[in-house]
């Protein structure tokens, strides 16, 4: 109420007493399996086959998941949660090195665990602002260790040093940016140190020795190309004779123009050397790289430059004596190697190699409540509406692990207000084979769980496009979301409607006969008819057997439901210390009553009229006296649901005629 002092006009303002609920979305669909990259028990949304491929390396026959998202954003799929899980996965890591001492100055790791880090290779460079304290950073994701790899993706961080108080910190700048590594400080880090550039750094070269090249004619030079700790090394002779230079710039032109066309005896220049390329570092260094894409390159790689002859001085001239830096052409993350002289290489850390362990059993699925694990991670998303896991049913997978999988799913989906698709196993495809299957896991009709057969069969890019029998769930999934955003979720996910996109052929092939058989058991048909295609021919829950008389028979009741539980839950929090009062009942009443209006508009309740659809009670007989004293609230909702017209009976009779 607003204080009056003075006489004059006075304005407030008046709450409305509206507070808007609107509906929860309901088909975000969580798929928990193997990925051959990304991040481990963590939920991940993405949008579409992109974002997964992006995220999660695509497709690979070892994931089943993989295919069930892909039909799942195939038949109309928006928005999925990812969780990846692995069972003795390692990540591939490397060491960065200071030499000639074996300081390892950092640590770089793989983004996550997988086979996928052994492809990523670290470059350093000293061409920096500061090129005597600082250091670049080039990440670069390849598709294979090939010579002639492609490259995936790149990062570059530039001008990054190893003093923790300064704000280009290596460690710090790379982690809070890279999808690809994070690092973490090495057990010799200080400040004053750096990693070692990649290649030959040659020392420093002053103007006096710039200018006693001039003098070189025909000085003959010896290239050793190798790798560490043990590799046959390849003699290669060459010159800078003959050279008037005046300039670095000249000098770095005319040494690689020299070790792209030297030769050892009769033997052509390696390919690695073909195309090697010399780089001015700073104002008067050198560096020495080889050919990335030449065949036979390798990341550990050295190039070591020595004299000819012990009489000749050229090498020290041009900084590629003893005092220059021999390191790889790149830090290959989980190659086992790490380069350096081959006095200190048993000394460095030379890192892991990267793995992606085994499938992952019925522990790892699971998870761990406390630590946010398995089907767990999902404890950490704001919501989700439809659980598939393909491979709890995946070839090699113990029936009582498929029963574990499916009964701890089925208990966080009660608690999360989500439905569960359950699949049947691979090699099922008899009428009898699934009534005998789903009767030994009888335990697993509940309200929020439907499941569908047979297996559907897809063209596999991954194996020449041959046909693959798949778990159905992706693609049910898929249809939920279709229907949801085309009908409603009142509308039952089935029908000539509900085609089943990107399937080619079912495993069996249903008559109506064994239709009729499994309908009544709560069995969900995938049927194949003339122009229509394969199409969703049923939409019961597991708890929508006949002889079970459920109120929660039908899949889009029970998910409707499951819908208005949970935006009520979100809509009515206001409530939560108001005033327990006929005035707060008040409100309950307009907001519930409008929303459930605004839902009985769009058909998603029977009746003609409101009154028949719905009701929202909420008044001194839902709230007595002593729920007052104990600070409860009552709030009575009551729906109509249209069950869908499962049986449609059309009787025919013959016009007697005018007798």
């Amino acid at each position: 109420m607003v204080q009056v002092t003075y006489p004059g006009v006075y304005i407030q303002e008046v709450s409305s007493g509206v507070h808007t609920i609107t509906s929860v979305g309901t088909s975000i669909t969580a798929f928990i399996d193997f990925f051959r990259e990304g991040p481990t028990d963590e939920a991940v949304e993405i949008f579409g086959t992109a974002d997964f491929q992006r995220i999660y390396g695509g497709l690979d026959d070892r994931s089943e998941a993989g295919y069930a998202i892909a039909q799942y954003f195939l038949n109309g799929g928006s928005s999925a949660l990812v969780v990846r899980v692995a069972n003795g996965e390692a990540v591939a890591s490397a060491a960065l090195h200071m030499l000639p001492a074996p300081d390892e100055v950092l640590l770089a790791e793989a983004a996550n665990a997988g086979r996928w880090g052994n492809h990523v290779r670290i470059d350093v460079d000293y061409a920096t602002v500061d090129p005597e304290h600082t250091f670049n950073l080039a990440i670069t994701r390849y598709d294979s260790n090939a010579a002639n790899a492609k490259p995936l993706a790149s990062e570059r961080y530039l001008n990054l040093t190893m003093d923790t108080a300064q704000p280009r910190y290596a460690v710090k700048v790379v982690n809070d940016s890279s999808k690809l590594i994070k690092l973490r400080a090495g057990s010799a880090a200080t400040s004053s140190k750096r990693p070692a550039a990649s290649g030959t750094l040659g020392a420093a070269i002053t103007p006096a020795t710039l200018a006693a090249l001039n003098a070189l004619s025909g000085k003959q030079f010896k290239l050793t190309l190798g790798a560490l700790p043990t590799r046959d090394a390849t003699l290669v002779d060459w010159s800078v004779g003959g050279k008037t230079v005046s300039t670095l710039a000249q000098l770095r032109g005319y040494i690689e123009q020299a070790i792209r066309t030297s030769v050892s005896g009769t033997t052509s220049v390696p390919a690695p050397l073909a195309g090697a390329t010399v780089e001015v570092v700073g104002t008067n260094r050198l560096r020495v790289l080889t050919s990335k894409t030449a065949t036979g390159y390798s990341p550990t790689d050295q190039l070591t430059i020595t004299d000819f002859s012990g009489a000749d001085t050229t090498a020290a001239d041009l900084g590629f004596d003893a005092a220059a830096v021999v390191n790889v052409q790149q830090y290959p993350l989980g190659s086992g190697a790490a380069g350096g002289p081959a006095t200190v290489i048993a000394a460095l850390v030379v890192g892991t190699t990267g793995s992606d362990g085994t499938a992952p059993g019925a522990t790892d699925l699971i998870g761990n409540p406390a630590l946010n694990t398995g089907i767990y991670a999902l404890d950490r998303v704001d919501l989700f509406n439809i659980l598939c896991i393909p491979r709890a049913v995946a070839d090699g997978v113990p029936e009582t692990d498929t029963l574990a999988i499916y009964s701890a799913a089925l208990a966080f989906c009660e608690l999360k207000r989500a439905f569960l698709l359950i699949d049947v196993p691979t090699g099922i495809d008899e009428t009898q084979e699934v009534k005998d299957w789903l009767d030994r896991f009888a335990g697993l009709r509940h309200r929020n769980s439907a499941v569908y057969f047979p297996r559907t069969q897809v063209p596999d890019p991954v194996n020449d496009f041959r046909l693959r029998s798949i778990a159905a769930s992706g693609t049910m999934a898929g249809i939920y979301a279709r229907t949801d955003s085309q009908r409603g979720v009142w509308k039952a996910p089935a029908g000539i409607e509900a085609v089943l996109n990107g399937v080619a052929q079912l495993d069996a092939k249903l008559t109506d006969a064994e239709n009729g058989v499994l309908n009544p058991l709560a069995i969900n048909c995938l049927r194949t008819f003339p122009v229509y295609g394969g199409v969703a021919w049923g939409a019961r829950t597991l708890v929508g057997a006949d002889q079970m008389a459920s109120e929660w028979k039908y899949v889009p009741i029970r998910r409707l439901a499951l819908m208005l539980e949970e935006s009520l839950f979100r809509g009515t929090k206001w409530v939560v210390f108001e005033p327990n009062d006929e005035p707060l009942w008040a409100k309950i009443r307009l907001n519930v009553g409008a929303y459930m209006n605004s839902l009985f508009r769009q058909g998603a309740f029977q009746g003609a009229t409101p009154k028949e659809a719905y009701f929202v009670k909420c008044d001194g007989e839902t709230t007595n006296q002593d729920d007052r004293n104990k600070g409860i609230v009552n709030i009575q909702v009551g729906f109509a649901p249209l069950k869908p017209a499962e049986f449609v009976v059309i009787s025919i009779q013959q016009i007697a005629g005018d007798l």
